[in-house]
């Protein structure tokens, strides 16, 4: 006699979703959307503690007169009204929306005419491309110096020796209360540029080609290709430049900070190199903490704009 064992009966949707057992299918989607979050844990636990939690006590101390070891004294919004009658404050921020401008934009304007001029597959423009790259990965300390030794405001400097085979000179360079904030202009250009051109390298090899074949088919010259073709494909990618260049204008400090010190006379003084010396030199470390409250809003917000901006015009 054998006796048939009639199965249990499950629901469909138990049986999809895995709830008809325990450690059924249902835990590997869980840990399929755990597993990503596990590996990014290391980078987001040092983004928190290095990057978050030091901008959150920043804007925490911004309204405390800190007195070290005698206990913080709470002054509400009085350092950021200090913000707006401070006389060297106001001079740091015209220099460094100068310095934005400038180094910004020329940094653009060189970094595209070196990607145009050196796009291609060819193995001595990948070459020329590296060797142009090189001041990107030279850290900004070691560019610095190095720009302070050849503009040495002697005759018997680099530069300054060169000018006066030509009979010009010796120009001051850095120690010149006209000339300091546009050399260090300069030397950012030089540093800056070659990573601006690999962005647009990158963009200029998305462009589809055929629509360079059909412009030249219609007769077009080569600059109404670049003009009605290159440039308008190149708009997201001028967009991303823009403001990665717009951030780092405002947070100028080490190019500053180790050519001029933000000398002479104050004439090369940054918003970053004021904060740092309101912190280091002064001990205002409360209002040296509204300062960089005031500048990362002031960043977040331009950046918020020009993508807005761009978003719209792409509509």
């Amino acid at each position: 006699m054998t006796t048939e064992t009639t199965p249990t009966p499950v629901a469909a949707d138990s049986v999809l979703s895995g709830r008809h057992r325990p450690g059924g299918p249902a835990v590997k989607p869980f840990r399929r959307r755990l597993g990503p979050w596990l590996y990014l844990a290391p980078l987001l636990l040092f983004i928190g503690v290095f990057k978050v939690w030091p901008t959150v006590w920043g804007v925490y101390l911004s309204f405390f007169h800190v007195r070290p070891y005698l206990g913080n004294e709470y002054v509400g919004t009085a350092n950021y009204a200090k913000l707006f009658s401070d006389p060297d404050l106001r001079s740091a921020v015209v220099h460094t929306l100068f310095d934005a401008v400038f180094a910004v934009s020329g940094s653009i304007f060189v970094g595209f005419w070196l990607a145009v001029l050196l796009q291609g597959p060819a193995r001595h423009v990948r070459i020329l491309r590296t060797a142009v790259f090189l001041p990107t990965v030279i850290a900004m300390v070691a560019a610095a110096e190095l720009w302070t030794t050849l503009l040495y405001p002697s005759p018997y400097g680099s530069v300054n020796s060169l000018l006066g085979k030509a009979g010009i000179g010796p120009e001051p360079f850095f120690n010149s209360p006209h000339s300091a904030l546009a050399s260090v202009i300069l030397m950012q250009i030089w540093k800056n540029a070659p990573y601006d051109m690999v962005i647009f390298v990158a963009g200029l090899a998305s462009i589809d080609r055929e629509m360079y074949e059909a412009c030249q088919l219609d007769g077009a010259t080569r600059w109404q290709r670049l003009r009605f073709v290159t440039l308008p494909s190149l708009r997201p990618i001028t967009t991303i430049v823009l403001v990665l260049g717009i951030i780092r204008g405002l947070r100028v400090f080490t190019e500053i900070w180790v050519s001029t010190n933000g000398g002479p006379a104050g004439s090369s003084e940054s918003v970053v190199t004021f904060l740092y010396r309101q912190f280091s030199q002064n001990n205002d470390t409360g209002y040296a903490a509204a300062i960089g409250t005031a500048l990362l809003v002031v960043t977040m917000v331009l950046t918020c704009l020009m993508l807005l901006w761009r978003r719209r015009k792409d509509i």
